[in-house]
């Protein structure tokens, strides 16, 4: 079975790459990243955008329709929606998280960039993005792109990861090391 999902991951990635290549001949990489990070977005918000993609029941007749609607209420770019039309025909939207992370992978290190993922309880302001990026570009030395995920879960405050380095001050993990702590007493 691991090597089924090695399997898949890898094809994947080829797509992704497959897609980085073209955006990059036509000068739409940051078209093509603002749309995927705004299609992660939405497939982390919505249920309902989740089951389309993994339902392996449905076919191309129902997917396509659904997927070129979101693309064109979205605006996307024509290569955003290209490719989404590829992903449909070859079944492959099941996948499509992994696509997405594998472009803005490849783009984040063709810049030079340090990819930092920030869980955060609810959405941040664009003053306290610019805060935060500043002060990781301090720790890390260079350019960062920030990966923001939201999860009411947390309570308040964040986790973030650069690399290998968690830093953890949500509210819900200080919460539990303080229940930790006072069940030691007793």
């Amino acid at each position: 079975m691991a090597a089924a999902s090695t399997g898949m991951a890898e094809l994947s990635k080829r797509y992704a790459f497959a897609l980085f290549s073209l955006a990059d001949e036509q000068k739409a990489l940051d078209d093509v990243a603002r749309d995927f990070n705004e299609l992660r977005t939405m497939i982390t918000e919505s249920e309902d955008l989740r089951r389309l993609l993994n339902a392996p029941t449905l076919g191309s007749d129902v997917q396509k329709p659904a997927i070129n609607a979101l693309a064109d209420k979205a605006g996307w770019h024509k290569l955003t929606r290209n490719f989404l039309n590829v992903a449909v025909a070859n079944r492959r939207l099941m996948q499509l998280p992994v696509m997405i992370e594998g472009f803005l992978d490849e783009l984040a290190r063709r810049r030079g960039e340090v990819k930092a993922k920030v869980t955060v309880a609810q959405a941040l302001t664009d003053q306290q993005i610019t805060d935060l990026t500043a002060s990781i570009q301090k720790v890390v030395g260079g350019s960062v792109s920030l990966d923001i995920w939201i999860d009411p879960s947390l309570l308040g405050g964040m986790i973030v990861m650069v690399g290998s380095r968690m830093i953890d001050s949500s509210l819900r993990s200080k919460l539990q090391r303080l229940q930790f702590a006072m069940k030691g007493i007793g």
